[in-house]
């Protein structure tokens, strides 16, 4: 069968199943002729109660945050698989993706220069969020005899339920969020980067007249052999490759945004005035205020995913007996994910004036912006683009697999059939497009924030007491700095 012949086959298949799940997770009322959905809103309702909730613990804790990050409260004898700052490069890795350059892109060319300020705002409410569903990660995990654990919300909803006499009701939630999760782990956390990976080697080794992009499959197995050499290892291995590429991929984006950033130096008040007058304009583009600022906040909720629950898979493998470190390093995600990464993103298509190139989007206008200052970059922008894409999946294959083995059980048969159709999937997602599966995975990532944040709200009030105990200990001298 034709790979042509084959998309079709999978579309049509999926496509119903698709378009029902889709139009019931992203769907959308109309507020001054735009299109809301509710599941943004669903979104942003959480972050802003949390802050409001837990006294803007974002603002008035981000050093003790940084310490954390770095050590200065570590204990050796931590229960855990992971340090604090892998549990970061980890769930970092999973979420600073292609969001980030084309998304970053796409929300400009819709909602204006105005956007950039709410995804900032977004970002800004999604570092609540994060701390929230990350300290319960780590609250609720299980510990296996090897000294393994398994963290997130399928863990929190079960065990936070059965706690509260609701267990029926929270192994359900849970199993169906595992099973969402499963379902965004192939599609848009594998196939979709791998088919983006791919076009980017294509790029790199050489265009149109590459081996490879007569040969799509090939590069889909080299990479399929990359990821699967590191997922074996299991959260250690994949945390040790997520420590050293993070640093380095978001290291040489952003040097590379304020490279341009500091050769049009004396454009950057303009841009920042033009970014905030269509932040509030009510006349900007895509029915003004509520436009930008939907449309921001969208983009924002793809991109750094708080309130979906996946990071807190990753942050519950973290060393600590205290759930609330890894609640305070959570936080500095959608920081550095949206506030810095998207922002930096953002400036360069606004004081470039990529923007308002006609006919271009995506992935094309923001490679269009910084060819406009370096000439040669679109080949370092492939680079990156293949970085973020490798990272987010070795960071999801980990989300999948937790859920996998939380709804099959946690043997090595369980396991190692997990890992072999994620390899499968990324040589698959290589050669094939599959957009109805795209769309099917997304629908379902989001579907996820549905179950999580009503567990978050559930728990809300001991997540609440568990912090300020946590930060009174640490005011008042009774845990001490390690380091």
């Amino acid at each position: 069968m034709q790979a042509q012949s084959l998309d079709e086959a999978i579309n049509q298949w999926i496509g119903p199943v698709s378009d029902a799940i889709s139009s019931v997770i992203f769907y959308s009322v109309t507020w001054n002729a735009v299109k809301v959905p509710l599941i943004v809103l669903w979104l942003i309702a959480a972050g802003l109660f949390f802050f409001l909730y837990l006294k803007a613990i974002n603002i008035r804790r981000l050093g003790l945050s940084i310490d954390i990050v770095r050590g200065k409260y570590d204990d050796p004898d931590s229960k855990g698989e992971v340090s604090h700052f892998q549990a970061l490069a980890t769930a970092v890795s999973g979420t600073v993706g292609l969001g980030n350059i084309a998304g970053v892109a796409v929300a400009v060319s819709l909602g204006g220069p105005g956007a950039t300020f709410w995804m900032i705002v977004a970002g800004f409410l999604g570092m609540m969020t994060k701390m929230v569903e990350c300290t319960l990660g780590v609250k609720y995990r299980a510990h296996h005899r090897d000294g393994s654990v398994s963290g997130g919300p399928m863990y929190y909803l079960y065990r936070g339920f059965k706690l509260r006499g609701w267990e029926p009701v929270g192994k359900w939630m849970a199993i169906l969020f595992a099973i969402m999760c499963i379902g965004g782990s192939f599609g848009g956390g594998n196939m979709y980067q791998s088919n983006q990976a791919t076009a980017q080697l294509i790029v790199i080794t050489g265009g149109a007249e590459s081996f490879l992009a007569g040969n799509l499959w090939v590069a889909g197995l080299l990479l399929s052999m990359l990821v699967g050499v590191v997922i074996i290892g299991g959260i250690r291995s994949i945390a040790a490759i997520t420590e050293k590429i993070v640093p380095f991929m978001c290291g040489l984006y952003i040097l590379s945004c304020l490279f341009i950033l500091v050769k049009l130096w004396y454009k950057i008040p303009e841009t920042f005035g033009v970014i905030l007058e269509q932040a509030f304009a009510a006349d900007a583009v895509y029915g003004g205020v509520i436009g930008a600022l939907i449309i921001g906040f969208k983009r924002a909720s793809f991109s750094n995913e708080a309130g979906v629950g996946s990071a807190s898979i990753a942050h519950a493998a973290v060393k600590t007996d205290e759930p609330v470190t890894e609640g305070l390093v959570a936080m500095l995600e959608p920081l550095i994910d949206t506030i810095i990464i998207c922002t930096m993103t953002a400036l360069v298509i606004v004081i470039t004036g990529a923007y308002q190139l006609k006919g271009m989007d995506g992935i094309a206008m923001t490679s269009a912006a910084f060819q406009t200052v370096i000439h040669w970059y679109p080949y370092v922008l492939s680079l990156t683009v293949f970085l973020f894409a490798f990272s987010t999946m070795i960071s999801w294959s980990y989300y999948g697999l937790k859920s996998w083995t939380f709804v099959f059980g946690p043997s090595l048969w369980s396991e190692y059939s997990y890992k072999f159709i994620f390899c499968l999937m990324v040589v698959i997602g290589s050669s094939l497009n599959m957009m109805k599966v795209i769309e099917f995975s997304d629908a379902m990532i989001f579907a996820m924030s549905l179950f999580n944040v009503i567990g978050m709200y559930s728990m809300a009030r001991e997540v609440k007491s568990d912090v300020f105990s946590f930060l009174n200990k640490i005011d008042s001298g009774e845990i001490k700095k390690t380091s």
